[in-house]
């Protein structure tokens, strides 16, 4: 993300649960929050989309398309990763790189439980503004800002109050696919050494292909390009190292095919990972 503006990734994602809310035949999916916590203008284009209003010329036809494309993949993976965090069932929850989630407020689920959202300090300001009006779900509610350029995140979860002795849910989606493989290690070390038995571990990622190399090109237009790729051999294999095992690894066209909603050849190429500490 640009220096000073919030991630226009966690806009866009954000955009597509908020144009599905209600629109959709998955029954499980749900997001009541997301048009609230969207920029003015993002939420205007989603209003127009979800009110059936004609677009006026290419630009809007063209953000149009990438706006379902966009609501195909979000409904599969929010499923899937709210599956997650209610089987694990654990006291705390961190979701990193949290963007515009609107689990802590949408959750029932999350009545007894700390959640932590970690993100830039630029991003999460102003979601913070927009999310006024909304009442959290969650036992309790806490931001910790942190650039990772410079904060460490392992002082920033201590000082929020993360208590590593007790099971935590940790929820990396969307976020591992722009980082190179060093930082990635930085993370899981942090994660590793505040995971107590029972802890879970959920993330989302890309596997190699033509076409996600291609979508890492058009998202470096918006200076959000992607840097790394596994196949899930190479994630067990790294996940292994830091102390968890892979409990399920399935591509989001499998997700989406259990869950009756409509799939896509693109989805083979994103995968969501749960692992457990042991």
């Amino acid at each position: 993300m640009k220096p000073g503006t919030e991630s226009q990734t966690a806009v866009m994602v954000a955009a597509a649960r908020a144009a599905a809310h209600g629109k959709t035949p998955v029954a499980a999916f749900s997001d009541p929050t997301a048009l609230t916590l969207l920029p003015a203008e993002a939420r205007q284009s989603v209003e127009a989309h979800r009110a059936g209003a004609p677009a006026h010329n290419v630009r809007e036809r063209i953000q149009r398309r990438l706006l379902e494309g966009r609501i195909r993949m979000m409904v599969p993976r929010t499923v899937a990763i709210d599956s997650a965090i209610r089987e694990a069932a654990t006291p705390q929850l961190v979701i990193l790189g949290a963007g515009l989630d609107g689990r802590a407020w949408r959750m029932p689920e999350l009545v007894g439980t700390t959640v932590f959202e970690v993100d830039h300090p630029d991003s999460q300001r102003r979601k913070r503004e927009r999310a006024e009006p909304l009442k959290p779900s969650a036992q309790d509610l806490r931001f910790v800002p942190v650039d990772f350029t410079r904060d460490s995140l392992e002082v920033a979860l201590a000082s929020a109050g993360h208590d590593s002795t007790r099971p935590t849910t940790w929820i990396w989606e969307g976020v591992v696919m722009y980082l190179r493989r060093p930082d990635i290690e930085s993370t899981l070390r942090v994660i590793q050494a505040r995971s107590a038995p029972g802890s879970h571990l959920v993330i989302l990622y890309n596997s190699p292909s033509l076409i996600r190399t291609a979508a890492g090109l058009v998202l470096g237009l918006v200076g959000e390009p992607f840097h790394s790729a596994f196949d899930a051999g190479e994630m067990k294999a790294l996940l292994a190292g830091f102390g968890f095992s892979v409990v399920r690894d399935d591509d989001l066209e499998t997700i989406a095919t259990q869950l009756q909603a409509e799939p896509s050849r693109i989805f083979k190429d994103v995968r969501l990972v749960t692992a457990k500490r042991g």
